[in-house]
Formats: structure tokens, sequence, C-alpha cells
């Protein structure tokens, strides 16, 4: 079988194999980049306008199928024994200044640290930036299907149940505290609960990619306390949160087979294909740092 010569520093002829070779003449794969930031930044702000403004013509004209349907999911829940919404909500007023830092909570992380992680993923991950990005921006725009066909009066709204809202109750800072600020929002939109969708959509990813042992454990406790908090205030119902979970799932796994079955890296004229790529998503394969998404 013939051989590959390469000179030695000590003067003899060192072999290799004709598969070494051949592994080491093959065009190093081209690492994926972001996308241009103007881009990108244009992308997430007409996002989120565009969010914003449907949540507020999607508020139904009339509020009587929103509190039907609140009616029907606690009906569900106490069917299938998922009714703890009431017992948070009773626990959380037991301790008032627990409940005004979950009111702050609720009214700040849900887009501080989405977009602390969607530009921590942008400067330092920009091979998984697309796949995670349009993940998210998905599972958000079906969302707003659900918020249109299922309007929802949240627990908050439902006193004769027993649910107490802790930001008028202590008169403390909230999501809806500010004069008019109800106005300005679609307050039917709860199903699903992207506060909860989101929180496991950033807690996944730092799971996933972050490489400090106590960034990963704030990936797991994130969306487990963001949970608690939107139940505890009286803001979401069980449901809301199984519904926005199981979107964010659907999305990530989508997103992850488009790109997988349609990414073409190209370099120096060589193009990747779909033979060039790993065979399974990164979340169940070991090392993710090999995939070039």
């Amino acid at each position: 079988m013939a051989q590959t010569l390469l000179p030695a520093s000590s003067g003899r002829t060192a072999t290799r194999s004709p598969a070494a070779a051949q592994l080491a003449s093959r065009p190093e794969r081209p690492k994926a980049a972001a996308p241009p930031l103007w881009r990108e930044l244009l992308v997430l702000v007409i996002s989120y306008l565009a969010y914003t403004l449907t949540r507020l013509v999607l508020d139904p004209t009339s509020t009587s199928s929103a509190f039907t349907h609140a009616d029907q999911v606690l009906g569900f829940e106490r069917m299938l024994g998922l009714d703890v919404e009431l017992g948070l909500n009773q626990a959380l007023l037991d301790v008032p200044w627990l409940a005004r830092a979950a009111n702050l909570f609720y009214a700040t992380a849900h887009f501080a640290v989405t977009l602390s992680v969607m530009i921590w993923l942008y400067r330092y991950r920009p091979r998984y930036y697309r796949w995670f990005r349009t993940s998210l921006i998905a599972a958000t725009a079906i969302a707003l299907v659900g918020f249109w066909v299922y309007p929802l009066a949240p627990p908050r709204f439902l006193p004769g149940h027993g649910f107490v809202d802790p930001v008028t109750a202590l008169d403390t800072l909230g999501l809806y505290s500010a004069p008019g600020s109800g106005a300005l929002t679609n307050q039917y939109a709860a199903m699903p609960s992207m506060h909860a969708g989101w929180a496991l959509w950033c807690g996944f990813i730092l799971v996933l990619l972050a490489t400090q042992r106590w960034a990963k454990v704030l990936g797991m406790l994130y969306p487990a306390t963001t949970i608690l908090v939107i139940l505890a205030t009286a803001n979401h119902y069980v449901l809301d949160v199984v519904a926005g979970i199981t979107l964010i799932v659907g999305a990530l796994s989508a997103s992850w087979w488009f790109y997988r079955r349609s990414l073409i890296l190209k370099k120096d004229g060589v193009v990747l294909r779909e033979a060039d790529l790993p065979a399974h998503s990164p979340a169940f394969s070991g090392d993710v740092r090999q995939f070039g998404v």
C-alpha cells in the first residue's frame, strides 16, 4: 500500500496512511458567523413592534369569552388536580417583601433576560445564533394565533375564585402598575404563556452553550423561578405554562431540523452539504461545539 512521506526533524522519513493524508488535504470547514448586526437589530425591532402591536390589536372587543375560557381552564385543571395557582398566590401574599420582588421580576426579567441572552448568543456563540433566533421568533408568532383564537382572562381578574393581584393589593411596582398601562397591551393574551416559553428558551441556551457552571445553574433556575412567579402572581395558569413550554420546544426542534436540512456553507468554492452536517441535534449528541450552525 502506498505511503505518504513526511520530513522528520531527526533525519528519518516519517510516514502516514493514505486515509490520514486524505483527511489532512480536506479543506477546513468554514466557521459560521452571525448575520450583520444592523440587520439583526432591524429584525428584532420589527419583530418586537409586530408582537406588541398585534397583541394590542387582538385585544378582544368583548371580554366575555376570555372569562368563559378562564372557567374552562380552571375546571379542567381541577379535574386533573393541577390547580395550584390559588395556593401559590395566597402563600406569596403572606410574604409581602417576596411578593414585591416577584412583581418586579415579572415586570422586568421577561424582556431584560431574553435580550441579554440574545446579545450574548450573538457575540459569543454566533454559529448557533440563527437557529435560536429563528426558533424564538417562530414560537412568538405562533403564540399570537393562540392569543387570537383563545383569549383568556388571567387569574388576577378572578377575585370570585379567591385570586388577588399582588400589584394592586400591595400598591407596588408591576407590569401593569402605571396608569393606563393596561390599555397599551392585551391583558387577555395568556394562552400560551410566553413568559414561560421565553424563560425556557433562555435557560436551554445557557445550559447547552455556557461553559461556566454557575451560568448553567442559572439556566436551570431561571425558567423554574419564572414559572413560580407567573403562577404565584396570578398572571397565568398551569395550562398556560404547559402550552408555552410545548410551543418553544416544538419551535426549537423544527428550527434545528430546518437548518440541518438546508444549511449550505461556502468557502473558497467548497460547498458543505447535508452529508457534512452532524446526524443529530446538539441537544442529544454531547459536544455541541462541533456543529457549524
